[in-house]
């Protein structure tokens, strides 16, 4: 298993699959790296090296009660970068992870990066505020809050079919 310990201590989990020009994931919540797996076996055969990683409090990473926030996030994704000694990587990211990747650009800048691909990223701010009127009202913050609290299995079972979009007509669910 890839690891490597963050600064503060924290175990992170990554995938290094392939050769080539560094692809590197960063997954949405509460995903893990095996999100991206269909797209690193496909690109890892086409001659790119692609790396995905389990943030922290995520998959097999660590579970620390501090650093769960977009700041830690992207120090620990220059970890990565660095650990790795990449150059010329693109990077993608989805959901949460594409914030990661946005935060991870403004702290350390492009110079290991070649493109970013943010797909479906979470903006710097999901909630609607007098600055941010297109943002999601708090309610909806605080029901992911309380389904979470009282069945998380439940809440995340109810949550991947809308996610993923298996429940859409004419879906055809593996």
């Amino acid at each position: 298993m890839s690891t490597f310990n963050t600064k503060d201590g924290t175990q992170i989990y990554y995938k290094d699959w392939g050769t080539g020009k560094p692809v590197v994931f960063s997954h949405g919540w509460p995903l893990s790296a095996d999100a991206w797996e269909s797209q690193m076996v496909f690109l890892a055969t086409n001659y790119c090296r692609c790396i995905a990683h389990d943030r922290r409090g995520h998959g097999r990473s660590s579970q620390p009660w501090n650093g769960n926030d977009m700041d830690t996030y992207a120090d620990d994704l220059s970890e990565l970068i660095e650990t790795l000694d990449l150059h010329g990587a693109t990077l993608i990211g989805h959901s949460a992870g594409g914030g990661e990747v946005a935060r991870y650009i403004g702290r350390y800048g492009t110079k290991r990066v070649a493109k970013v691909v943010l797909v479906s990223a979470v903006p710097p701010l999901m909630l609607k505020t007098h600055a941010n009127p297109a943002g999601l009202p708090l309610q909806k913050f605080d029901d992911i809050r309380a389904g979470v609290a009282a069945d998380r299995s439940q809440f995340f079972k109810d949550l991947t079919a809308p996610f993923f979009g298996a429940n859409r007509p004419g879906a055809k669910v593996s």
